[in-house]
């Protein structure tokens, strides 16, 4: 009302003098400052519950609201305190057995279930002594009409089972593994890094639910479990321990020990090699573990051109494969999967196509049996000085997993 007042005072007084004097211009200015009002604006806070912000998009940021990045922008999960995850830690899907999914499903095995397929096999040739030989016609008998991948009856004889105990008549392995001695196993670090934990192998395993048995499962105790120094759960970095087992395993037609490549060996790109194990057959709900031991053949992809691959996958654009890992698969359907874990890839020497090497163990994927997205494995050949030295230390010789080993006496089953 003041201000209004004066302003009057200022028109009636330029009007009786017909002119403004500067000081009165002055007093107007700081008047008109004074009584300006700033327009009204509104702005969209942008709230820490995502759902308020976009219901459709939960995550993404109001149009008018503005958040400033100096780094790189990725999404959440590629982040980890602000720094840049590369090494897909808490991304992969690490192949460990999962649970039935549903707190009202059990674990249940059908004793109903009877599978005719199974008919005695003509005898083979005399399986030549030595790591590495694998069985293609089987021991004992052969699959007629085989399906779902399985593998034949000791068709690879240095496939083992790793058990948690105690154990029961229900229990499945929870990985896979190799006998490379009769008192040696390889597998995942990642499958025995619970050192509270007690293990048990089984040896010439086939049909884990034990209907189908033609010769003995050979069961020992782990005595103890070496994993490697350098081994990092987070990513599954150096992802490999040796178990060195109670009760020495007898070798026979259906049980015997693998190969191993020479320190540094570069295996050769496209090359099929073979995954076995009793894992799923799918990723996620609709996967089934399987009760037979599976073979999947897949090629060798070479690191490089795996790094591209798994960059294109949530991992991002920034992952970086470790030098610890090979890689294999990247075909439509055919995959290691969830429960595969520790279990062997095998390939045939270059120079000898009818011997197998152990060339990388199942260690992690995206998913499973997605095309161009290979499933990642440790790489064996990065680890073979390693594994002589913890033979040593155990004075276990390492002339069973050796290709140019001498005769070692198998045990003949009588038919």
């Amino acid at each position: 009302m003041m201000i209004n007042y004066l302003m009057l005072v200022v028109v009636l007084f330029v009007v009786a003098n017909g002119q403004l004097d500067e000081e009165f211009n002055q007093i107007i200015e700081e008047l008109d400052e004074e009584t300006t009002v700033p327009p009204k604006t509104t702005t969209t806070p942008f709230s820490l519950d995502p759902y308020q912000n976009n219901p459709k998009d939960p995550y993404a940021v109001p149009g008018n609201a503005s958040i400033s990045c100096d780094y790189q922008c990725v999404p959440f999960y590629q982040c980890n305190n602000g720094t840049l995850i590369t090494n897909g830690e808490n991304i992969i899907d690490i192949r460990l057995k999962e649970s039935c999914g549903n707190a009202l499903l059990s674990c249940c095995r059908d004793e109903h279930v009877t599978d005719n397929r199974f008919t005695p096999s003509p005898p083979e040739d005399p399986v030549p002594q030595g790591c590495g030989y694998r069985r293609k016609k089987g021991v004992g008998f052969e699959i007629t009409g085989t399906k779902d991948n399985e593998a034949q009856y000791g068709e690879f004889p240095w496939m083992v089972s790793i058990y948690k105990l105690p154990k029961d008549e229900n229990s499945r392995p929870i990985c896979g593994g190799a006998l490379i001695h009769p008192q040696a196993v390889i597998t995942a670090a990642h499958c025995v890094q619970d050192r509270r934990q007690r293990w048990q192998i089984g040896a010439g395993e086939w049909d884990i639910s034990g209907k189908i048995k033609p010769f003995p499962v050979q069961l020992s105790d782990v005595e103890s479990v070496t994993i490697h120094p350098e081994f990092y759960a987070g990513a599954l970095f150096n992802d490999i321990a040796l178990l060195k087992l109670t009760t020495a395993i007898n070798l026979s037609e259906n049980i015997d020990t693998i190969c191993l490549p020479s320190q540094n060996l570069v295996h050769k790109p496209k090359k099929r090699c073979y995954s076995t194990g009793w894992g799923k057959d799918k990723f996620g709900r609709q996967g089934v573990y399987k009760t037979i031991l599976k073979k999947i053949d897949l090629p060798v992809v070479p690191k490089n051109r795996c790094q591209d691959y798994l960059r294109k996958t949530r991992l991002g654009e920034f992952f970086q494969l470790h030098y610890s890992f090979m890689c294999a698969g990247g075909e439509k359907g055919k995959d290691s999967c969830n429960g595969d874990g520790g279990s062997p890839l095998v390939c045939t020497f270059d120079d000898d196509k009818d011997r197998y090497y152990h060339a990388g163990i199942v260690a992690w994927g995206i998913g499973c049996g997605e095309k161009n997205i290979p499933g990642v494995y440790t790489d064996l050949a990065v680890f073979r000085n390693w594994i002589d030295g913890e033979m040593f230390k155990k004075r276990l010789p390492t002339t069973f997993y050796d290709r140019s080993d001498p005769f070692i006496p198998r045990i003949k089953h009588e038919q």
